[in-house]
């Protein structure tokens, strides 16, 4: 298969660009940062070689160790992003061995496939939107004459008339006014809900079959402007090649798919004799071929998970990587121990990101007209308070600075429609007014921060 859109911007992202572009969301974290980076670049280098040798290539699999909350997830969802990559991510725990009742392993590959499908499926929407919005106009205004709800008389379909009618309806002079069109009848079968595992393929059947057996279009009352976008997503959805895009989207998938496997320690811990024990052990087991590589069936069509790269995590506090039976193990042979956040990690995590806290919540109260600043002391009180709780307490990493944060401006957030038009500093004194009686009483700070 030739070389798909994606290959132009995985040429760009040098490692050493990608550690900057991960940088812009993930405080600290350097070795992991630069050991997903290689990963990545690999997965490039892998593309430019003779088919013969490509597909030797297994991508290098990386497991990440270190606490809640330190950034494992956020760097390997900000990767996937840099390179519009399918990406999932599954919790271990959530899976269960072949013959007991619960998820199995391989549906963790049909949910990425999935969200490739859907990837695709919306760049190719976005490529037709001028056609389907024309489309989706002509239709309406055909409605709009048939029902008379254009000038309120009879009138013809003249060029003349519908060019006119076409000026208002982008004007949306006709937005409010209730209409009817008949829609296509989404049929949603109760597999798609109880069904088990890898019923993909029975599910698409049943709904052919019985596709031909119910009404596909019924009648419906709306808005204009609603009926314009129901239209319009129909338009485009025959202007689109399904057959195209589930190809895409398995290539997609297999190439460049991300997997991100989080507490995995939790099915490394082992407990002697029967019962949760051997479960454990068996999903492992049952893990090790999606790892290593097969072929799992998917309504799109069959999936080689060879090249697919997988990124497990755990914090490994009552277990250790090599409690993982030896055969899986092996198939993660990068790994990278994240170190726990101290208080200057804290302080640059709350200003420095695209996404940092700081300036998430002065965008939102800014809505209100409430002009927030936060003081260089406020940001190192706020750091130096969740680094004392989570030394107090179970260490929760980065996301103490959400409980923190919420607490502090609870009371301007609550009042923010009263404050409007005013300034409100956030200094030191302000943070240990708020919240120097919660870091005293460690009780309390238990249930609150």
């Amino acid at each position: 298969m030739e070389e798909k859109s994606l290959m132009p911007t995985l040429e760009e992202l040098t490692p050493r660009r990608i550690v900057e572009e991960l940088s812009k969301y993930v405080i600290g974290q350097e070795e992991a940062k630069k050991a997903v980076a290689i990963a990545l670049r690999n997965r490039w280098r892998r593309q430019k070689l003779p088919p013969h040798l490509r597909d030797e290539i297994a991508p290098k699999n990386l497991l990440m160790i270190g606490p809640t909350g330190v950034g494992k997830t956020e760097i390997a969802r900000r990767l996937a992003q840099l390179i519009k990559a399918p990406f999932v991510k599954v919790e271990a725990t959530k899976y269960t061995e072949v013959g007991y009742v619960g998820r199995d392993v391989e549906s963790m590959v049909r949910e990425l496939v999935e969200v490739s499908y859907q990837m695709v499926k919306q760049e190719r929407m976005q490529e037709v939107r001028e056609r389907a919005k024309k489309n989706a106009e002509d239709r309406l205004i055909d409605y709009l004459i048939s029902q008379q709800l254009s000038f309120g008389s009879r009138i013809s379909q003249s060029t003349a008339n519908r060019s006119v009618i076409r000026e208002k309806l982008r004007k949306g002079e006709f937005d409010d006014r209730v209409i009817e069109i008949e829609v296509q009848e989404k049929f949603s079968p109760v597999l798609g809900i109880m069904g088990p595992p890898g019923f993909e393929e029975l599910e698409d059947q049943l709904r052919n079959l019985l596709g031909g057996m119910v009404p596909l279009r019924r009648r419906r009352k709306v808005k204009v402007k609603e009926a314009l976008q129901i239209l319009e997503q129909e338009e485009a959805e025959k202007l689109i090649d399904q057959e195209e895009i589930a190809s895409e989207a398995v290539y997609r998938a297999e190439n460049f798919g991300i997997i991100f496997i989080d507490e995995i320690d939790k099915i490394a811990i082992k407990t002697p004799g029967v019962g949760p024990g051997v479960s454990r052990e068996g999903v492992q087991r049952d893990l090790l071929p999606i790892v290593e590589g097969t072929v799992v069936r998917t309504k799109y069509g069959p999936v080689r998970t060879d090249h697919i790269l997988f990124i497990s995590a755990g914090a490994f506090h009552m277990s250790k990587p090599s409690d993982l039976i030896p055969e899986l193990q092996g198939r993660f042979p990068i790994r990278v121990e994240l170190k726990p956040l101290t208080k200057e990690d804290f302080a640059r995590i709350l200003v420095e990101p695209k996404n940092a806290l700081v300036k998430q919540y002065v965008e939102l109260l800014k809505t209100e007209g409430v002009d927030l600043e936060f003081t260089h002391d406020a940001i190192e009180e706020i750091a130096s308070i969740a680094e004392e709780i989570n030394n107090k307490m179970e260490n929760i990493g980065a996301r103490r600075l959400y409980t923190i944060m919420e607490r502090l401006l609870e009371d301007i957030s609550f009042n923010a429609p009263e404050l409007s038009g005013q300034r409100i500093i956030i200094d030191s004194k302000f943070v240990r007014a708020k919240l120097s009686d919660f870091v005293k009483d460690v009780e309390l700070s238990r249930y609150i921060l």
